[in-house]
């Protein structure tokens, strides 16, 4: 079941919203408000172009006869209860990349981590980050008597640059290991993910591989092609333990990122599944003028498996106790017993 936002406008101007016009070839036409038509094009649109149908087993013609027969009964100058029902067949997906945009809202599902451990605690965190400096969209800090680094990415849609990565492990120079925490990290720009893991790697290493969507059939795509991690993106490296710490909510490049960091040496997963989200996003707009966003590039680990689920972590912990970290604890463990080695 998703959520839905509670941006709220007035009965005016959410209509006067709903009636628009654009230019398009130097001619002036209106949007069209139909119910059916509307819900029959958003249909069309995932049915040819979105990437998981087959892998989520939905039967996507049930749905179509199920939604335009909801259409028939809507009224056209109804544009929320249009809005809810086009949300609602796209819910069935289940797919955190797949949202409407209109005026008044956002569609999103929260199916595929409202079942799963939260595995973060912003409070208790701040208990670890006592005096952290901030370096582009990274925070960083020692922990553990100043014997392990620690690194929190809250988005990947924050930049970092070269110097940035220097400094923090100037900072770290003297430390045993480090901790990368991209909990509740959402995604953002792959470019970022990228970099952020190039320090790790000495060497391009093979890490996925992506294929796209070549035709309207579910199963029409190009041949896999090879991601590798890119080791020459940061010049600054680092070789000793390190820890990458996910929850259900390290989602879309955040799940490009973590898959990235088991291939390289000397770096394990704790915590929980990551989100998934393998599938790289894009839009298209109905004939009403709304986008829809939804996942049309599939996306591989490099033994050829689908990563739009999520990747388990090498230790699965679960949070529990409300004093302390339960994840960074076992990650604090893990750095000093590979250390003493």
């Amino acid at each position: 079941m998703s959520t839905r936002g509670i941006i709220q406008y007035g009965l005016m101007g959410m209509l006067a919203g709903w009636i628009l016009t654009a230019c398009h070839s130097s001619e002036e036409m209106a949007y069209s408000t139909d119910p059916v038509e509307n819900v029959e094009a958003l249909w069309q649109i995932i049915d040819t172009r979105y990437c998981y149908i087959e892998e989520k087993g939905i039967d996507w013609n049930a749905i179509h006869e199920e939604y335009i027969a909801k259409a028939e009964m809507l009224e056209k100058t109804d544009p929320v209860a249009l809005f809810d029902l086009c949300a609602g067949m796209l819910d069935s997906l289940h797919d955190g990349h797949v949202n409407l945009y209109t005026p008044f809202d956002v569609s999103r599902s929260t199916a595929w981590y409202d079942t799963f451990p939260a595995n973060y605690n912003s409070q208790i965190q701040a208990m670890y980050m006592q005096n952290y400096r901030v370096a582009g969209g990274l925070y960083y800090c020692t922990i553990a008597n100043d014997s392990i680094g620690y690194i929190y990415c809250s988005s990947f849609s924050s930049s970092f640059s070269n110097s940035n990565i220097y400094w923090i492990f100037t900072a770290f120079k003297d430390c045993k290991g480090l901790i990368i925490d991209v909990r509740n990290n959402g995604g953002g720009d792959l470019t970022n993910a990228y970099k952020l893991a190039s320090p790790f790697f000495t060497d391009d290493r093979l890490v996925g591989y992506w294929q796209h969507k070549t035709g309207p059939g579910h199963t029409d795509f190009s041949e896999l092609e090879e991601l590798h991690a890119d080791a020459s993106l940061v010049g600054s490296k680092w070789l000793r333990p390190t820890v990458v710490l996910c929850n259900r909510r390290s989602y879309s490049a955040t799940n490009s990122f973590v898959n990235m960091m088991r291939y390289a040496d000397h770096v394990l997963l704790v915590g929980g599944t990551s989100g998934g989200g393998g599938g790289m996003p894009m839009s298209y707009e109905m004939p009403c003028g709304w986008s829809v966003r939804f996942s049309s590039v599939r996306m591989y680990d490099a033994d050829k498996k689908d990563i739009e689920e999520g990747i388990e972590p090498d230790v699965k912990v679960t949070m529990v106790s409300t004093d302390q970290d339960d994840i960074i604890e076992k990650a604090i463990e893990i750095i000093k017993m590979k250390a003493e080695k």
